[in-house]
């Protein structure tokens, strides 16, 4: 893992409170006066309780804490939700969600990261281009938000459409404005799987990154991302570091005892420290691409071979990460990989350059799950939501990376689409973003985007080209990095 985001392996956004100066002049307007009362100041007290007391008057919500933000209001809630939405009766759970409130009159995006929820302000892409509010929800089973006791069978992706549906039809009484829904990479597949099983909720979708891994058996393609992907050059010292930590596994796994030794990893799940070790060691090209630009080549040892085992160590641990499949580094995402090995399905790539050096192979998310939760997969899942992709898109926008492998997978759009796109940034990993597409596909998605949620400038409406965010970029608020920071280090979308 990146020596800078070592300990990142909570979902936390790592967003502090930004000044009032990145927030748009509309917004200040809207929200500034409940902002400044929440701070302390001289605004009626009618202005401050108002909007929280409208949120927390809906049953089973209730108030974690609110932040104080400039020019907006943030909250931090809990919400009961059905452990089962086909039987409701037969227990509840705590989801929790957060909500960056602007003014009821501005329209909102549905944020989900498909994992852990922030606890801090920020503001998605498409929340900026529309200058509105956002909700943000955790994936159920993601703790705090897990059932107690847990009934695995009851995290599949229409249960969580359905945790999405409740929440969005409880304040859409409140926000009734458009709606809009984003995430990226499994944000973007749970954004995806919330509008095909309720196609009336939203007004738009913006998914990026999104995997699409509609046969699991058949990963191909995947093949013949890196067989292409980058330059020969950069796929060779690649393969080169990854070839030598497999020869080198002796010694390169003495020290990686003594590593975990020192910080007190076990290898329960995945059963013996040489799996662990394997398995980083198997994610160190996909990861290089998942995360890293073409120009980091740079960064990866150019004579693998006579290199030290302190170089061939450092770039393996920078790029993968060695406690990711440790226990301690896969507690936290065991919903993930239950869900991998259940209806998401997951990659195996040939990677030929190794040889005979792997012995394991890319296990399988059974590797990576406590064998007390049973696990079957079921291959229809994904064939249903692609093919109502293909045939019912509706105002669906896709956004991927050139040189991101989840996008060897990508959705893709069939004669039934409407108004939807699927759009590629050159060079793009996998945090591309719509500023990233080349000038004419940005000015259309960014159109696309105003116009879903009802927002679009009259200039807009008559010309796409001059379409560009309602609100100003902020560095902090806006932060782009962030799900990269979420997923750095393991083979998760």
């Amino acid at each position: 893992m990146r020596k800078a985001l070592r300990g990142i392996l909570s979902l936390a956004v790592l967003i502090g409170t930004v000044s009032a100066t990145g927030a748009s002049a509309g917004a200040a307007t809207a929200a500034e006066p409940a902002a400044k009362q929440s701070n302390g100041s001289s605004s009626s007290e009618s202005s401050n309780e108002d909007i929280k007391d409208r949120i927390l008057a809906i049953p089973g919500m209730s108030l974690i804490e609110e932040k104080p933000y400039p020019g907006y209001r943030f909250f931090v809630l809990n919400y009961t939700q059905p452990v089962d939405h086909k039987h409701p009766s037969k227990g509840t759970f705590q989801q929790r969600i957060t909500l960056l409130h602007k003014d009821t009159t501005r329209p909102t995006v549905f944020f989900t990261s498909g994992y852990n929820v922030s606890t801090n302000p920020s503001r998605s892409e498409p929340t900026q281009i529309i200058d509105g509010n956002q909700v943000s929800l955790e994936y159920r089973f993601f703790t705090p938000s897990r059932p107690a006791p847990a009934d695995w069978s009851k995290l599949d992706i229409w249960q969580a459409a359905s945790d999405q549906h409740r929440v969005f039809s409880a304040l859409k009484k409140i926000y009734s404005k458009n709606w809009l829904t984003t995430g990226g990479s499994k944000g973007g597949m749970t954004a995806t799987y919330f509008e095909r099983f309720y196609p009336k909720d939203m007004d738009g979708v913006v998914a990026y990154v999104a995997p699409n891994d509609v046969v699991n058996d058949e990963d191909s393609a995947y093949d013949r991302f890196f067989a292409r992907v980058g330059t020969k050059e950069c796929r060779d010292r690649l393969a080169g570091v990854q070839r030598e930590a497999l020869v080198r596994r002796e010694p390169l796994e003495k020290k990686f005892a003594a590593y975990a030794d020192g910080n007190s990893l076990t290898f329960n799940t995945v059963g013996t420290l040489d799996k662990a070790y394997e398995a980083v060691v198997m994610d160190y090209v996909w990861a290089f691409w998942q995360y890293s630009l073409l120009a980091d080549c740079e960064t990866v040892p150019a004579d693998a071979k006579n290199a030290t085992d302190q170089e061939i160590w450092d770039s393996v641990d920078g790029i993968s990460g060695f406690s990711a499949y440790a226990d301690q580094g896969l507690e936290t995402y065991t919903p993930y990989y239950y869900q991998a090995g259940t209806q998401l399905g997951s990659p195996d790539i040939e990677q030929p350059w190794l040889g005979n050096l792997s012995r394991y192979g890319y296990q399988p998310p059974r590797s990576f799950v406590p064998r007390s939760i049973p696990m079957k997969f079921k291959p229809a899942a994904m064939r249903d939501v692609d093919s109502w992709v293909r045939n019912n898109a509706r105002h669906m926008l896709y956004v991927y990376g050139e040189n991101d492998p989840w996008g060897a997978e990508p959705f893709r759009l069939g004669r039934g689409a409407r108004d939807s796109y699927v759009y590629t940034v050159p060079g793009g990993n996998h945090g591309s973003k719509v500023a990233g597409l080349v000038a004419d596909e940005k000015a259309k998605a960014t159109a696309a985007v105003l116009r879903w949620a009802g927002v679009a400038p009259a200039a807009v409406q008559a010309d796409p080209a001059k379409a560009k965010p309602l609100a100003k970029f902020d560095s902090r608020l806006d932060e782009r990095d962030a799900e990269l920071q979420r997923d750095q280090g393991t083979l998760r979308p």
